[in-house]
Parts: structure tokens; C-alpha cells; sequence
């Protein structure tokens, strides 16, 4: 699966949903540098609590596959992307595939200035070395973590966002030992 591409994640069969809190939406969206007139793109909105959290200041688009808006429709200008990406999509076969990291490339190379997604520790766990050197090879760094804690689910979650200032923060080596 390490050659996966978004026209592959095209083919999934089932969205695994989680809805994000509706309360903590406004509080991650405070991190995020927004200025007048930013194009926000929600492009997995599922029941809007990040969409509806957006500014009015900002102007904001949104896609959803469930209400016939495929992401990958979506041909506009963007400056940020702001989301709760599905972490896994699930397959005819039952096969399921982690794809935080190919929707981030996917939104990446379509952004202005930065993606804010919200991810789980299988996401940040994908996010290798490699990985990093690709994100840095189109123009952005993780600038921020926010972390939080949502009791419907498992485990901490991290609002990772990035953008195209460098940070000093994380560095990482490339190899295996």
C-alpha cells in the first residue's frame, strides 16, 4: 500500500465516521492564523460541527460524499483546509487503509497556506521521516499541535497544523536503525 494515491482512496466503499464535538471545534479553529477573507475548505463536513465553528470573516466552502460533494470536485481556489479527515477508509475486500497522510499530500498541493486536520496516534504515526521530507519539498512544516481529549473516543487527539512557516520544533532523521 505505500504507493497508494488519492484516485485509490477515490475507490473506498465506506467513510469510517466519527463526528468531532461540536464545542471543541471553535477552540481548535483559534489556533489556526485566519485573516479576512480566507478561503476555508471543510472538505469531509459530516454533520458541520467544524464548518459551522469557521468565522464569518472567512469565506467558507464545504464538501461532504454523503450529500454528493466529492472533495476531489472541489476545483476552487483554497488558502486553508480545516478538517476531521476519515483516519481509515474500508475497501470491497474489507481491507482497511490509513489515509491521513495521502489526503494531507492530496490537500497540500492544492493549498495556499495551510491544512488543519485532526488526527488520532495512527495519523501522527505516519507522518515518518520520509514523509516529512515530502511535506517539506511542497512548502510546509508542522507549525503547530494542539492537543485534546474527546471521551466518545479512544485515546488523545492532535490538531495538527500545517503551514509554510518552518518550525524549530520537530526535526527527524531519515533512516532506520
Amino acid at each position: 500500500m505505500s504507493n497508494l494515491d488519492v484516485s485509490v482512496i477515490e475507490k473506498r466503499k465506506i467513510y469510517m465516521f466519527h463526528q468531532t464535538p461540536k464545542e471543541l471545534c471553535p477552540k481548535l479553529i483559534s489556533y489556526v492564523p485566519l485573516i479576512i477573507n480566507d478561503i476555508v475548505l471543510e472538505p469531509f463536513r459530516g454533520e458541520g460541527a467544524f464548518f459551522d465553528s469557521l468565522p464569518s470573516y472567512t469565506k467558507n466552502e464545504w464538501c461532504e460524499i454523503e450529500k454528493g460533494k466529492c472533495y476531489t470536485s472541489y476545483n476552487e481556489n483554497i488558502d486553508w483546509v480545516i478538517s476531521n479527515p476519515p483516519f481509515r477508509l474500508e475497501y470491497n475486500d474489507g481491507k482497511r487503509v490509513n489515509a491521513f497522510y495521502y489526503l494531507l499530500n492530496y490537500f497540500l498541493k492544492r493549498v495556499n497556506k495551510g491544512v488543519c486536520f485532526l488526527a488520532n496516534f495512527n495519523c501522527w504515526n505516519s507522518l515518518t521521516p520520509k514523509r516529512l521530507d515530502e511535506i517539506k519539498a511542497l512548502g510546509f512544516y508542522l507549525s503547530n499541535v494542539v492537543v485534546c481529549n474527546v471521551k466518545k473516543w479512544s485515546g488523545r487527539y492532535y490538531f495538527l497544523i500545517f503551514t509554510k512557516t518552518p518550525n524549530t520544533f520537530l526535526h527527524h532523521i531519515i533512516g532506520s536503525f
